[in-house]
């Protein structure tokens, strides 16, 4: 890769002409399917940004919409200000890391990672150079004469990454790349794919469907739902402030409880639970009656389930501090209070979305 790409770092939306990538009123149906259905996004270059859904909802969709492996049946994709809807995937200037790697058995490493720049006739010198900064940048120095079978599923991983960055592309596509990992190796993956892209300053456009990676990595994040944004902001907001149910229900877990004719959500990590009666509430917080119905100990947290006497439930989880195990099994059938503040509950529906509650 050259020096000038390594040297670029991420701007904000302010500093650059034209977004890395705007969707205006994209639309693709498979049959019925409504795979986009009017959706309107821009991504501002340099960004990390994450399309995140259940399946089903559309992200790996708009993925290819914007790779151009896909046409859509109206609408507008821009890259850089320029209208490629009709240009086809080569014609773009993106690469593509799938979940299943797509490396070539039968070369070595390094010729994977080159294999995109001798098809562009880039000099053999030239092409090694740039491999080799690549391997650097992924980790993998010194590993350029193994093939991919002799690798582990996290090296493999970070070769197809290697081979897409090395081409120096505007904008980089990844469909679910972490998914056929481990866990452990996937959260060794998440912190790395983000220092990689940090280092080398390219629009990264990521689809997954599990939350954690998502709010680990996206600089901002869309959730989408039948096609559709459900929303669109940093985690921080949409975790915080989940502007609908299925948002709220969709990223970790939230409580969801009826109101004074309101549907209202709160995390379960923002619920005060009140074993002993002598314990006062925080000042300010709202409080509820009820029994514990379920206790799960989890090793770092506990998590509560109480039937309200208002009718629903709440869930709510403490840390195992100073608490043994076998001890807060002893809390099931117990009253309780419980206690969250008003600007940590939020309205969810068509009308207020993501309004806080005031009690």
């Amino acid at each position: 890769m050259s020096q000038a790409a390594t040297d670029v770092r991420p701007v904000t939306p302010s500093q650059a002409a034209h977004p890395a990538v705007r969707l205006v009123q994209l639309r693709k149906h498979y049959g019925r399917v409504v795979a986009a259905d009017g959706v309107d996004l821009e991504i501002a270059e340099g960004e990390f940004f994450t399309l995140l859904g259940p399946s089903g909802s559309g992200k790996t969709t708009l993925l290819r919409l914007i790779a151009g492996f896909e046409r859509p049946d109206s609408g507008v994709v821009e890259l850089g200000g320029t209208d490629v809807t009709t240009q086809p995937p080569y014609a773009r200037n993106v690469n593509t890391v799938f979940q299943d790697y797509a490396l070539f058995p039968h070369m070595t490493v390094v010729e994977n990672i080159e294999y995109g720049l001798k098809i562009r006739r880039v000099a053999k010198p030239e092409r090694r150079r740039r491999a080799d900064r690549a391997l650097d940048m992924v980790r993998l120095s010194g590993l350029g004469d193994r093939k991919p079978l002799q690798l582990s599923g996290g090296q493999r991983q970070r070769v197809a990454l290697a081979r897409a960055i090395v081409n120096e592309p505007e904008v980089l596509l990844l469909d679910e790349p972490l998914g056929a990992l481990d866990l452990k190796l996937r959260q060794e993956m998440q912190v790395e794919l983000k220092r990689i892209q940090r280092e080398v300053g390219i629009t990264f456009v990521y689809v997954t469907h599990d939350q954690e990676e998502a709010l680990t990595m996206s600089d901002r994040l869309a959730v989408l739902n039948a096609g559709q944004v459900e929303q669109l902001g940093t985690p921080i907001d949409v975790y915080e402030k989940p502007a609908t149910e299925f948002v709220a229900g969709f990223i970790g877990v939230s409580n969801l409880i009826d109101r004074d004719g309101q549907r209202l959500t709160v995390r379960p990590e923002k619920v005060y639970l009140l074993l002993d009666n002598a314990e006062p509430a925080p000042p300010g917080t709202h409080v509820e009656y009820g029994v514990v119905a379920e206790v799960v100990y989890l090793g770092v947290i506990t998590r509560y389930r109480i039937e309200l006497d208002g009718g629903g439930q709440l869930v709510a989880v403490r840390q195992n501090l100073e608490t043994a195990g076998a001890d807060v099994l002893e809390a099931r059938g117990r009253r309780a209070r419980v206690a969250w503040r008003p600007d940590q509950a939020f309205r969810v529906g068509t009308e207020s979305q993501g309004r806080p509650h005031d009690s």
